[in-house]
C-alpha cells in the first residue's frame, strides 16, 4: 500500500492533488503546528493577469498551535462574501467558472467554525470534483504519537497503516532518508510535479496558483488527466 502524509492547505495547487493521485491512502497531518505565512489558510488566484494572494482570517493561530485546534476568525463571514465576489469578478469569463465557484461555496459554508474541518472538507470536495479515488484519512490525531517528531513520526504512521511505500513532495529530499525507511521495510519516493501550462486569459501563463485557477479554465476530465503529470524519484 502506498501512503502519503501531508498538512491540509486551503485550495492547494495542482501539485498537491498529484500527490493524492500517486498514492492509495492519504493521511491529513492536522495535529502538527500551524505555519505562519504558509499555505494552510492562504493561496493565490489570478486577478487582472497577475497572482493575487488571498488569506482566510483565523482566531488564535500561533506557531505552537495545532492546526486542528484553530478556529476561523470573526471576520470569516464578511471575508467569505468578499472572496466570492472577487472570484466572480476575476473569473466571470472563464469557461468553467460556474462549477468552480459552486465548489468554493460548498467548502466555505457560512456555518464553518473550525479550520481543520474546513480544510479537510475542501480536499474532499475537490477530490470528488476531480474523481480522485484515493482514501482520505481525516486526521492524524488518531495515532496518538504526537510525542514523536519529524521522520520518526511519519515512520510510525506508515507502520500503523501497513504501508510498503511512502510518497513525499520533492521538497522533503533533504529531510528524509531512503535508508531509514528501507530499514523499516518501506520504499520512500519523492513526487516531482510537472506543471504544464493551460489556457488562462491569453497573457503569460502563471503557474503554481490555487487549484481553483485550473478549475476555472480546464474541464474536470482534462484536469484529472493532468494529475498524472508527475514523476516519482
Amino acid at each position: 500500500m502506498r501512503l502519503a502524509i501531508m498538512q491540509p492547505y486551503l485550495f492547494p495547487y495542482l501539485g498537491y492533488f498529484q500527490l493524492f493521485q500517486a498514492v492509495d491512502r492519504f493521511v491529513v497531518y492536522d495535529d502538527v503546528s500551524f505555519i505562519k505565512q504558509g499555505w494552510i489558510n492562504r493561496n493565490r488566484i489570478l486577478v487582472n493577469g497577475a497572482p493575487h494572494m488571498f488569506t482566510m482570517p483565523l482566531s488564535g493561530a500561533g506557531s505552537f498551535t495545532a492546526i486542528n485546534a484553530i478556529e476561523l476568525g470573526k471576520e470569516y463571514a464578511p471575508w467569505r462574501s468578499k472572496f466570492l465576489r472577487t472570484l466572480i469578478q476575476a473569473y466571470g469569463k472563464a469557461p468553467h467558472h460556474a462549477s468552480a465557484i459552486a465548489v468554493v461555496e460548498e467548502v466555505l459554508r457560512p456555518d464553518r467554525t473550525n479550520l481543520s474541518e474546513l480544510l479537510i472538507s475542501g480536499l474532499r470536495v475537490v477530490m470528488e470534483y476531480l474523481d480522485i479515488r484515493t482514501e482520505l484519512i481525516p486526521g492524524s490525531a488518531i495515532y496518538g504519537n504526537s510525542k514523536l517528531t519529524g521522520q520518526e513520526r511519519l515512520l510510525d504512521i506508515c507502520a500503523r497503516e501497513g504501508a510498503s511505500e511512502y510518497v513525499n513532495p520533492i521538497g522533503g529530499k533533504e529531510l528524509y532518508s531512503k535508508e531509514a525507511f528501507a530499514d523499516r521495510g518501506i520504499n520512500l519516493w519523492f513526487v516531482r510535479s510537472l506543471l504544464k501550462a493551460y489556457p488562462q486569459f491569453g497573457g503569460e501563463f502563471q503557474p503554481g496558483l490555487s487549484i481553483l485557477d485550473a478549475m476555472m479554465f480546464v474541464a474536470p476530465s482534462e484536469l484529472k488527466g493532468m494529475l498524472n503529470d508527475h514523476t516519482l524519484e
